[in-house]
């Protein structure tokens, strides 16, 4: 019973430990990307002019 208890806290304390970093994203000491909407025009088939408007981040 003893193993049990120590091993399930081993594996709370490891999945917490890993989990804590990936909350903190991309954006660290201050970094905010720059994003802005591209625009790209594309016909159809029957000639129809087709929008697409796609967001880019760096």
């Amino acid at each position: 019973m003893r193993k049990l208890i120590v091993s399930a806290t081993i594996a709370v304390v490891a999945a917490v430990s890993f989990a804590a970093p990936s909350q903190a994203g991309y954006y660290t000491y201050g970094y905010k990307p720059h994003c802005f909407v591209k625009k790209i025009h594309s016909y159809d088939y029957y000639g129809n002019l087709i929008v697409k408007k796609i967001k880019i981040c760096k």
